[in-house]
């Protein structure tokens, strides 16, 4: 019986593992600055270039678990979405993440702020560069979530550096 319950034990850690990605071989990686991004995509649109880009540093934040730079990069964000025509609800969204100092509090926000900025990003014309829509299974207690990335490597905001590489692309956004 202790036997079947260790098998068990292992089945399960190996899915946890293969679930995200993880690999073993991270000596060849930079480990040293883990929110440090690519260049973001050229957006033709200035405003949604800066939301693009206040995003970005909102996203390296959750990514590097800092959750006063999260509140201060929410912050902006807000007041960027703020300047947008029906971006609203999305502007309120990213208000609430700056209001709040619990990064579980402000990483469960960001998934529906996500999910507007994706698509926003979605709608928009990039003068060059590419958005990469990312999808970590095991985010929001496994329902998933998904963010934007300048880079195709996976960060993944929802965890940090807990289960940094957990998630894959999902989808490529670039100029039509």
């Amino acid at each position: 019986m202790i036997k079947f319950k260790g098998l068990i034990s292992a089945l399960l850690l190996l899915t946890l593992f293969s679930a995200c990605n993880q690999t073993a071989d991270t000596a060849d990686k930079n480990d040293t600055d883990p929110v440090a991004s690519a260049e973001p995509a050229d957006i033709k649109d200035d405003q949604t270039q800066e939301v693009y880009n206040h995003y970005l540093a909102l996203k390296d934040n959750l990514v590097a678990s800092n959750p006063a730079l999260v509140q201060s990069s929410g912050k902006e964000l807000a007041e960027s979405l703020a300047k947008i025509e029906g971006c609203e609800n999305t502007a309120a969204l990213a208000s609430k993440i700056a209001e709040s100092g619990d990064l579980e509090t402000q990483r469960v926000n960001f998934t529906a702020l996500s999910s507007d900025i994706i698509a926003l990003m979605k709608h928009t014309d990039l003068n060059s560069g590419k958005l990469f829509v990312q999808y970590c299974p095991m985010a929001n207690e496994g329902e998933g979530g998904y963010w934007l990335a300048a880079e195709e490597e996976i960060k993944n905001p929802y965890y940090g550096d807990e289960m940094l590489e957990c998630g894959s692309v999902e989808e490529v956004i670039s100029k039509k």
